[in-house]
């Protein structure tokens, strides 16, 4: 999550950058206080390493883009969204939306009852909305929204105070979702993506809150990635080790502010306004400052790198893609 890199050894799961679950945001509807708006980024443009271009093609037709919600606090889904596409042909594809609520919502497939269908992709930069119900649906390349220094942090904190992702584009998955269909009260929101390609579903990507995914070393991260948010108790010590080694933290420290991040899943009550990292994550939201500030023990704080100007007033709210795709 938010370090567009979510494989073994930080390359992109299952060798797919489409599969690469990037960010997760949720606020209320701007100017609407029964609704609120769902963001799933998948598949960055750009590689960091190595740094070049990804593929053309946005979603993957054998996958499942899935944005799970648990509304009684148990760390399990309660309601699901699901989302497969069709191939990429002749520079188009299309989308259909399914929603799921109940036990089924925790499981793996593409049932659910059908919202949208065969929705357009949106490939260049004009916006292609659908709406199904009381639904609105955005699925396409638009401008990455995430702001951070990387390349600062990959030489050892010594900051450019540039944005890598300024001028890089994602392929976004945007919702416009009545308050009643999300629940009563607070939830807890996650987003994962699951590869058919071998004949099976199998959970490739998954995650909720930013930066934090690349510190679970070693053989933990592929367990991450296969597990649940009920499960994650289990990566505290390997995200606590970490703690201690970029924060200097005791370890005792280091297991209780683990166990703050864990189990990984946004909280979110539509009635608040969206402030990360208590309630949901709006696209202004300086998160990787707010995770600086937790890696390093309080040694640093910010990057020098702000919000993105290109941002829309209007759904979908992602700025349209830049040139270079």
């Amino acid at each position: 999550m938010s370090h567009h890199y979510s494989g073994p050894a930080l390359g992109f799961p299952h060798g797919d950058a489409r599969l690469d679950l990037t960010d997760l945001f949720a606020f209320g509807k701007p100017g609407d206080a029964a609704r609120s708006i769902l963001i799933m980024d998948v598949h960055p443009s750009f590689s960091i390493d190595p740094r070049q271009p990804t593929r053309t093609d946005p979603f993957a037709d054998e996958a499942i883009y899935e944005l799970k919600i648990d509304t009684n606090g148990d760390a399990v889904a309660d309601i699901a969204y699901r989302l497969r596409f069709s191939r990429f042909e002749a520079g188009a594809q299309t989308v259909t939306l399914r929603r799921v609520q109940g036990p089924g919502a925790a499981g793996m497939g593409d049932e659910g009852e059908v919202l949208i269908e065969a929705a357009p992709v949106s490939i260049g930069a004009e916006a292609q909305v659908s709406e199904g119900g009381d639904h609105r649906l955005f699925a396409g390349w638009r401008s990455d929204p995430f702001f951070f220094d990387v390349l600062g942090v990959i030489a050892g904190f010594k900051f450019t105070h540039e944005d890598f992702f300024a001028d890089k584009n994602v392929c976004s998955i945007v919702l416009d979702i009545p308050n009643t269909a999300l629940g009563a009260g607070k939830i807890g929101v996650w987003a994962r993506t699951v590869d058919g390609t071998g004949g099976q579903w199998v959970q490739a990507d998954r995650g909720a809150r930013p930066g934090q995914t690349p510190f679970l070393t070693g053989d933990s991260l592929g367990a991450y990635n296969a597990a649940q948010p009920v499960d994650d108790a289990q990566f505290v010590p390997v995200l606590a080790h970490s703690l201690e080694h970029t924060g200097g933290y005791a370890p005792a420290d280091a297991t209780r502010v683990a166990a703050t991040l864990l189990p990984d899943m946004l909280p979110f009550d539509p009635g608040r306004p969206a402030a990360y990292p208590d309630n949901g994550r709006a696209l202004t939201d300086d998160v990787q400052d707010h995770f600086l500030g937790i890696l390093t023990g309080g040694k640093v704080t910010t990057d020098r790198v702000g919000a993105h100007t290109d941002l829309l007033a209007d759904f979908p709210y992602l700025g349209p893609p830049h040139a270079a795709l």
